[in-house]
């Protein structure tokens, strides 16, 4: 009979496994049901070597990071099937690829380890906008437009839309290593057009609230909208680097928008992808995050949307139409509390039927060709179209004052949003957050205090 050692190992460091790598490497066991006995100790001893599993490796506060990345490295190199991918230095940690053999080697000779985490899939949030946010009124009385604030719009990619022009002043692709700017899937694009399109192509009709940010793609999802916590990680941390390499006088990142999400795995500080956007927002940049698509039931924020620094954004049903009456909650929107009990989301924008810039030749534009306007645009829907909409509206409220932090930006934003829903449900602040979008308040108001 075989020694069970795999149990052992999860039952010795299970406060360094996290719950989804516990569960998977005693699934490896199935198998044995249907197994001959005697065949059972050399089956485990084949799949502790042979089985591998892409892992995040936290390193303890007090630990030095180049010395627990070469005790990753040297660990590595003694498993066959294991190896180092990506190293995240603002957060202490790496990704990797692991045997059990090779976790069960890490957890017993490196003392740097805090913990381990299975490295999980993260999808896109998919299920009339700028007169609804209130930014028309902003860009005809003040000016501002967004000029000289970028965003990086960390997602599927970016096509190099005509509405966005030399706006699209970068790109970084984590998935295919591209250097030209590209999106095969549409979400990206879609989301870039959200925040900053201009609306050239549409004689300025399909305009975001910043037709003149600037852009940057940052590709962390596939073609099919799917990625790994890892790769995303990667291209936040790709963003704050970015912004330390370069001179005091050239234009860094001053927003990321996020309209990507997996299910949380508990308190939000045991949550690696909180923990890579709150090191950007500690970076100063301004992080938007979409709240998730899974409501109307409660409990429901995405993470990286449950941390508590950043801005979660909902997602509101304006019902095509500039005016706000009637306009209601999205059925699909995520709702609060978070695992910590924490009040999320901090905002909603619109985020129904939303027609932005469209990538030719696309996953969806080839899925949904239906959702198809006209040659240059495309309409979706979800908290994904409602995130960089507000991560636009932020982009003025910085073009406004360019000295404001991200706490500072996030303050405008939920004090000028407006009271939504039923202030007198207790549960109205996990629905709505502070209220809905509004640039007029957030700026011309807020300005003026």
């Amino acid at each position: 009979m075989f020694g069970f050692s795999m149990i052992k190992m999860v039952r010795t460091h299970a406060e360094k496994l996290d719950l989804p790598l516990r569960q998977d490497l005693l699934h490896l066991y199935t198998p044995f049901k249907w197994t001959p006995c005697f065949l059972h100790s050399p089956l485990e001893k084949v799949l502790k070597k042979t089985k591998s599993f892409p892992v995040v490796v936290e390193f303890k506060a007090d630990s030095c990071f180049s010395d627990a990345f070469k005790e990753c490295q040297v660990v590595s190199e003694r498993h066959f099937r294991a190896k180092v991918n990506r190293s995240f230095s603002s957060i202490s940690c790496c990704s990797m690829d692991m045997t059990p053999a090779a976790l069960e080697d890490l957890l017993s000779s490196c003392s740097h380890i805090k913990k381990i985490y299975y490295d999980r899939e993260v999808q896109a949030l998919l299920d009339v906008a700028t007169p609804s946010a209130e930014a028309g009124e902003v860009i005809s009385e003040s000016s501002l437009t967004g000029q000289d604030v970028t965003i990086a719009v960390v997602d599927t990619g970016v096509y190099p839309h005509q509405d966005l022009g030399d706006r699209l002043i970068n790109f970084m692709d984590f998935v295919n290593d591209r250097t030209d700017a590209y999106d095969d899937n549409g979400h990206g694009t879609h989301c870039a057009g959200d925040a900053a399109g201009d609306g050239t192509a549409s004689g300025g009709v399909y305009r975001g609230p910043a037709p003149n940010a600037n852009i940057i793609g940052v590709k962390v999802l596939d073609k099919l909208g799917s990625g790994s916590l890892s790769t995303v990680m990667a291209g936040i941390q790709w963003c704050i680097d970015y912004n330390s390499s370069l001179e005091d006088d050239q234009p860094k990142i001053d927003i990321i928008s996020l309209s990507l999400g997996s299910s949380p795995v508990g308190d939000p500080e045991d949550d690696m992808m909180v923990r890579a956007v709150n090191a950007a927002w500690d970076a100063d940049i301004v992080v938007c995050v979409a709240a998730g698509n899974s409501g109307p039931d409660a409990g429901t924020i995405s993470s990286p949307g449950i941390s508590e620094k950043v801005i979660t954004v909902g997602a509101m049903d304006d019902r095509n139409t500039p005016v706000r009456d009637g306009d209601v909650i999205a059925r699909f929107s995520s709702k609060g509390p978070t695992p910590s009990g924490g009040a999320k989301p901090d905002i909603v924008a619109p985020g129904v039927n939303i027609i932005s810039l469209r990538s030719p030749n696309s996953y969806l534009d080839k899925l949904q060709k239906s959702a198809r306007v006209g040659t240059d645009y495309f309409s979706l829907s979800g908290t994904s179209m409602a995130t960089p909409i507000c991560a636009g509206v932020a982009a003025l409220i910085l073009e406004s004052n360019r000295q404001l932090k991200p706490n500072q930006v996030k303050e405008k934003l939920m004090m000028g949003a407006e009271t939504w829903g039923n202030p007198q449900d207790p549960d109205n602040e996990y629905i709505y957050g502070s209220g809905y979008i509004s640039a007029k308040n957030s700026i011309l108001e807020t300005n003026n205090q």
